[in-house]
């Protein structure tokens, strides 16, 4: 099973091209153009109400609702809040235990440095809920999104200690499992962790908290 899925945006129905022309239907078909705008707005309603916000949305900032109770164990999905990607972790035990095996190995294992950690944030796991990691996917040294190399060990090329993480290809910066940079990297700071807050034990929304309102 991939340790990566994109959460694609909004799908458009097809509209049928292969129908024999009626006179009948122009009346209406000009209709429909005059109102198109207030048409628009009524069926888009529900489907942006219910799933997500629109692209043009998304890129001013609104927050977007996940669905994260269908997360495998282990595995991560991406989405996408203000055009960048926010990777979601549900952590097993073994990769939180391993986060405790990092502890003495990164820059900044509670997230004390400010910028980049919500206060509910500032802890070994990064996180509101320990399984539930939320963090926006690109690098803090200079904008590269890393790649993921859940594998515990060596055998991906990583260090014989290592818990599983997050590999930046530019230049080489190592983050864990909770986007916590390790010592002597390039990077200057923990992966970001966005504003976010739980609707139910199913659902996040990520773009808001106790000091970011909608």
């Amino acid at each position: 099973m991939s340790q990566n899925t994109m959460v694609h945006g909004d799908d458009e129905g097809a509209v049928p091209t292969n129908l024999p022309p009626d006179p009948s239907r122009r009346f209406w078909v000009t209709t429909a153009c005059a109102l198109g705008g207030v048409a628009g707005v009524a069926t888009a309603v529900p489907f942006v109400s219910t799933f997500a916000p629109s692209a043009k949305a998304r890129a001013a900032g609104a927050p977007v609702e996940v669905n994260v109770g269908d997360i495998p164990v282990g595995q991560m999905i991406t989405v996408e809040w203000r055009g960048k990607p926010v990777w979601i972790i549900h952590r097993s035990k073994e990769q939180l235990d391993g986060l405790k095996a990092n502890d003495p190995l990164v820059a900044d294992p509670e997230s004390k440095r400010p910028g980049f950690t919500p206060k509910y944030a500032e802890n070994e796991y990064r996180s509101r809920k320990p399984e539930l990691f939320v963090c926006v996917g690109i690098c803090t040294h200079l904008g590269c999104s890393p790649t993921a190399h859940f594998e515990k060990g060596g055998s991906s090329g990583m260090p014989a200690n290592w818990e599983g993480g997050f590999l930046c290809p530019c230049h080489g910066s190592t983050f864990d499992l909770a986007g916590r940079v390790f010592k002597n990297k390039p990077a200057p700071d923990n992966l970001e962790v966005p504003p976010y807050q739980y609707l139910s034990d199913a659902r996040i929304i990520i773009g808001v908290d106790e000091d970011n309102k909608a």
